[in-house]
């Protein structure tokens, strides 16, 4: 009687399956007609999957769905991509995990289509081919992994004050909220990619009471508001895990037309696990990536067990007119709250200048690497918190601005210097560094003079904010490799030389720069044998109390 009942239930699905149903996100209509499952497409590029009521019954009794369900041919010349879509925006329908088909290659041409993701999905063992070489739309994501959860304007807020700990606003539940105030500029780039700013804009998590996070709190004043939206949070983790990608590079100018051919996460609360990307076919010329795991407008996600690809650097024009290494990312993080990488490597030497770094992040909060062996971490437009731990670094080190505590712990630093603060965004930290238990090894052993906190600032630019230098740093038990030093060297610096204009008092700051106001100091050495110095700027850092008891 009781499998009479379930037939009967899934049946009644099948009545239901039968009309049109779309998702205008997917651009698929899909359908449950008598005739067999097929994928189609439309004049207008929309998807038409029509499932079978045979394979209604067994998908739901799977539970699951595959890319072969839906026509992929898994051949690694069939170029898959409506399979794979149709796949997605079926389980998507009906809740059911999607699992790649174990041993397959998909081939994913350059069409312009997203499959979208909202279920658990498993890659697998599956490679996919990604080909750049001839792509209609480089704006569009390969995998889109977003919330059935919509957006909705917060009414009744007009202002916001950095570090406030309530909005006065009832909520579904716990949502992310984003604020922007047009009026405002910040970021105001100087140097050969210089530009007139953003908007200030702020992210932040609320609950459904309005009590905001403070362990990612509101970083700025907003006087006026000129947009304000909440997303809902998702509250079960999404899983995706395993897949082999690898990218066949694209072959345009190179210039800043970035691709963005990637997985897009745009969903909170999810981990990916064991995904590997490789790139092939660099050549002489290319246009950057954005990131082929590009994390946006999100909090709560995780990337574990990833083995990651550096893009080879291109060179362009910049907004100076003069040439400029492109920047090219296989990590993007923008507008994120809480995003870990742990246990994380790259296919390329971390200590290879022929390729870019391998992380840019914006405005976000609370970021961290655990356990990665990655050629940089750099936050451009600020991050609020940020961890390294477990962790080594090559070439581009770390490169940040922003504010809270930066802690960087049991890890190996290869960089120019151990942090470099951003000079193109002021070189401003408005908070606290604590490193502990590292090793430095400057230039990753090049021939250099060594110094531990770099940056410059002029004084004479304005960024849209002021700019600081962080207001305590502590260092404790510090190795410094500096054995590869040139002839007359003194020795590593605190302090790298902001200013090299600013040699008395008779400097003039038009946008002062606001110094450090201690260092803490303890079990500090060197390969060279010579003792850590404050800088070559000793008048700039005449004030800051150095601590070595």
């Amino acid at each position: 009687m009781k499998y009479m009942l379930l037939l009967l239930f899934l049946l009644t699905c099948v009545i239901v399956a039968q009309g049109q149903t779309q998702d205008l996100l997917e651009n698929v209509v899909i359908t449950s007609q008598k005739k067999k499952t097929q994928v189609s497409t439309n004049e207008n590029g929309e998807l038409h999957v029509n499932v079978s009521p045979e394979d209604v019954l067994k998908f739901k009794a799977n539970g699951l769905v595959r890319y072969s369900d839906f026509g992929a041919r898994g051949d690694g010349k069939t170029d898959d991509i409506d399979a794979i879509t149709a796949a997605h925006a079926y389980a998507n329908q009906y809740g059911l995990l999607v699992k790649a088909d174990e041993g397959a290659t998909y081939y994913i041409g350059g069409k312009e289509r997203t499959a979208v993701i909202r279920t658990d999905t498993d890659f697998g063992t599956a490679a996919f081919i990604i080909d750049d070489t001839e792509v209609q739309n480089r704006d569009a994501s390969i995998f889109m992994v977003s919330s059935s959860l919509k957006s909705f304007t917060l009414e009744g807020i007009t202002s916001l004050k950095r570090n406030q700990e309530k909005i006065n606003v009832p909520l579904p539940g716990t949502c992310l909220i984003t604020v922007t105030d047009s009026t405002l500029r910040r970021y105001i780039r100087f140097g050969l990619n210089q530009n007139n700013g953003s908007p200030q804009t702020d992210i932040f998590v609320v609950d459904k009471n309005g009590n905001v996070d403070m362990d990612a709190p509101i970083i700025w004043d907003f006087d006026q508001i000129t947009e304000i939206t909440a997303l809902p949070i998702d509250e079960k983790t999404l899983n995706i895990t395993g897949g082999h990608f690898t990218t066949i590079a694209n072959k345009a100018e190179s210039k800043y037309d970035y691709f963005r051919r990637n997985i897009a996460i745009r969903r909170s609360n999810v981990l990916v696990d064991g995904l590997e990307h490789r790139i092939t076919g660099e050549g002489d010329h290319g246009a950057p990536y954005r990131g082929f795991i590009d994390i946006r407008d999100c909090s709560y996600v995780m990337v574990k067990n990833a083995t990651l690809t550096g893009h080879k650097t291109y060179s362009t024009i910049g907004a100076a007119g003069k040439p400029v290494s492109m920047g090219t990312y296989d990590l993007s993080v923008n507008r994120a709250l809480n995003v870990s990488f742990m246990h994380c490597t790259q296919t390329n030497d971390i200590n290879d200048r022929t390729y870019w770094g391998v992380l840019a992040s914006n405005y976000s909060k609370n970021l961290l690497y655990d356990h990665c062996t990655l050629s940089r971490f750099d936050a451009h437009m600020g991050v609020a918190n940020a961890t390294i731990r477990n962790s080594t670094l090559g070439h581009m080190g770390i490169n940040a601005i922003g504010s809270g505590i930066l802690t960087v712990e049991n890890s190996t630093i290869n960089g120019r210097s151990l942090i470099n603060l951003r000079s193109d965004y002021g070189s401003t930290w408005q908070g606290e560094f604590i490193i502990r238990n590292c090793i430095f090894v400057p230039e990753s052993g090049r021939l250099t003079s060594a110094s531990l906190i770099n940056g410059s600032y002029s004084s004479q630019h304005d960024f849209g904010y002021t700019s600081y230098m962080p207001e305590r740093i502590t260092i404790e038990n510090l190795h410094i490799d500096d054995s590869n030093h040139p002839e007359g060297y003194q020795g590593p610096a605190i302090f790298a030389d902001f200013n090299p204009q600013m040699t008395d008092d008779s400097y003039e700051e038009k946008f002062p720069y606001v110094r450090t106001r201690k260092v803490i100091l303890r079990n500090v050495s060197t390969a060279s044998g010579k003792a850590l110095r404050l800088s070559d700027n000793p008048f700039m850092f005449k004030d800051v109390k150095v601590d070595t008891y």
